[in-house]
């Protein structure tokens, strides 16, 4: 979903690096995966990639080499509509609710926190750090469309099409989504006569003119509803939801007979006027930054380094904020905002928890056009006995489910990497129900089927179809007027289902950026002077796939 006149993704990609320590299992050099840096990314091309196993860290894009690093890493989605709270899920929200409606504190030891941290981060941070480009931002600019479409024609003999391409950077500004959060929300007063109880009809008893008995449950729904009119669940840019907005998810949230309590029925939940606390989530876009996230971006700092230096034990001079920027502000999706998305736009925020006017909690997220993914997660030491970490990814997923209701393709919540072989990273696959990626094949498997496959080994191919005839992982050869040569052999000579749907086919409709200029890698290939890098860009294409080799921009010095 490339939006109209944005700019295309432009990556340098750093192949398959040394090993680096382990986040998990602490091997020194244990943790191997490929990387590149994106100088500018769009949306699409992310959500594209990070559904054949990539994910971001900063502007850092890494894949984890499955088959040879020490602790496997699969990409874990948790379809967010079918979403059900657990046991333990429920407490944490009814502890929430607790302290801000009664400042109840509770006094059981809280078991470990999951989702306390998103260690796979941290461990790709420190490579980050290192790998940043140093490349010029003149040399990252093309020329114009006309010299880049003369530049494709060259290619005569592979006859790969003419493209624009279009090379103007769209400035995108944050989105103020509502007014001002003092500003009454028009129509407000007059939503809640659409959908309160009917005027109950009079009684059969005694006295007619009175009307029966209502249920309490009843009562108590409608002064739940018009009570939530004048709280906030969530605001954007610190602008409160429309009310309309809030009752349909409210109705949405509504428990049939029978039916366990959704997210919602713990969130949008009537605060006595007395209540001690007052909690409120507020989604500001981080890239680029908006005035909301720059007039916080201290405060916010202070919650960071605190977080490291008490949970992580860092010293107090690790945790800068050169290292907080590059790791949980910069980001290189380009601000997208599309008439079927959502409001708020998709990209780069940070989604703030402000309890009594000062941030207690950060969710780093990623809007996506088919999910929201969850970056990274850090929070004030002291009030680490709210499980703050399980409360906000409950959170967001209750968000995946907000927007959807507006663009109707974004329905999961990316939660990184699930590790198996490091049992204190298992507690993901307790989000159900939720897929783990098929790292040869890229196809979602409910994790129910790969859990049993996965006490066996911890890296394994979760389509066990033993009658499916594979093709070779890399099945492209050019022949000398770079025309590509299928591989002839009784493996390949079935097609399946169970192959990489989006692997690499032709290798020379790759688009490279060589000296300012677009141009299909047939054509870089004539015109590159030195050694031959094919075998390199050959690894780069069929890690991101076929599709996202043709959009992106391989940047080549």
């Amino acid at each position: 979903m490339e939006a109209a006149g944005s700019s295309p993704s432009i990556v340098e990609y750093f192949g398959g690096e040394d090993g680096y320590r382990c986040g998990y299992c602490k091997n020194e050099t244990g943790n191997l995966s490929h990387g590149m840096w994106a100088h500018s990314m769009t949306v699409q091309d992310y959500q594209d990639l990070i559904d054949r196993g990539w994910r971001r860290s900063g502007k850092y894009v890494y894949k984890p080499i499955m088959n040879q690093t020490c602790c496997p890493q699969y990409t874990i989605r948790c379809q967010a509509l079918s979403f059900q709270t657990s046991k333990s899920h429920k407490k944490v929200l009814k502890k929430m609710l607790k302290f801000i409606s009664k400042g109840d504190v509770s006094k059981v030891v809280s078991e470990e926190e999951p989702m306390d941290s998103h260690i796979e981060d941290v461990a790709a941070c420190d490579f980050a750090y290192k790998s940043g480009s140093h490349v010029s931002q003149s040399e990252l600019t093309p020329l114009s469309v006309d010299h880049t479409e003369r530049v494709e024609n060259e290619d005569k003999d592979t006859g790969v099409t003419k493209e624009e391409v279009n090379v103007q950077k769209v400035e995108s500004g944050s989105l103020q989504i509502c007014a001002d959060k003092d500003t009454p929300v028009p129509g407000e007063p007059s939503r809640p006569a659409k959908i309160v109880h009917a005027p109950p009809k009079p009684g059969k008893g005694a006295d007619l003119s009175k009307p029966p008995c209502r249920k309490a449950k009843d009562i108590r729904k409608e002064r739940k509803l018009q009570k939530l009119l004048q709280n906030q669940m969530c605001t954007f840019e610190g602008s409160p939801l429309q009310a309309g907005d809030q009752i349909f998810l409210l109705q949405n949230s509504k428990s049939k007979t029978n039916q366990p309590k959704t997210i919602e029925d713990f969130i949008f939940v009537s605060l006595p006027d007395d209540a001690p606390h007052k909690l409120e989530v507020r989604v500001v876009r981080s890239s680029p930054p908006s005035s909301q996230f720059k007039a916080t971006f201290q405060e916010s700092y202070q919650v960071y380094k605190r977080y490291q230096m008490v949970i992580h034990q860092d010293p107090p001079d690790k945790p800068t904020i050169n290292q907080f920027t590059r790791f949980l502000c910069d980001s290189p999706l380009e601000a997208e905002n599309a008439p079927n998305g959502p409001e708020c736009g998709y990209g780069s925020f940070h989604q703030q928890y402000w309890l009594d006017g000062k941030i207690i909690a950060v969710g780093v997220i990623d809007i996506l056009p088919y999910c929201v993914s969850s970056v990274y997660l850090y929070y004030d030491p002291d009030y680490s006995f709210l499980s703050l970490g399980v409360y906000s990814a409950l959170r967001e997923i209750a968000f995946t489910r907000q927007l959807h209701e507006k663009a109707p393709d974004l329905c999961f919540y990316y939660m990184g990497f699930y590790i198996h072989s490091c049992p204190k990273m298992r507690y993901k696959g307790q989000y159900r129900p939720s897929d783990l990626l098929c790292p040869e094949t890229y196809v979602w498997t409910p994790i129910e089927q790969c859990l049993p496959l996965l006490e066996h080994s911890k890296y394994c191919r979760f389509n066990q179809d033993v009658k499916a005839e594979l093709l070779p992982p890399n099945p492209v050869v050019l022949n000398d007027k770079d025309e590509v040569v299928p591989e002839v052999s009784a493996e390949n000579t079935q097609k399946s289902i169970n192959v990489d749907e989006g692997r690499i086919k032709e290798l020379g409709r790759v688009r490279v950026l060589h000296k300012r200029t677009v141009m299909p890698y047939s054509v870089y290939k004539k015109r590159r002077k030195g050694p031959s890098d094919e075998a390199s860009v050959q690894q780069y294409a069929s890690l991101v796939g076929q599709t996202c080799s043709e959009r992106m921009l391989l940047f080549r010095s």
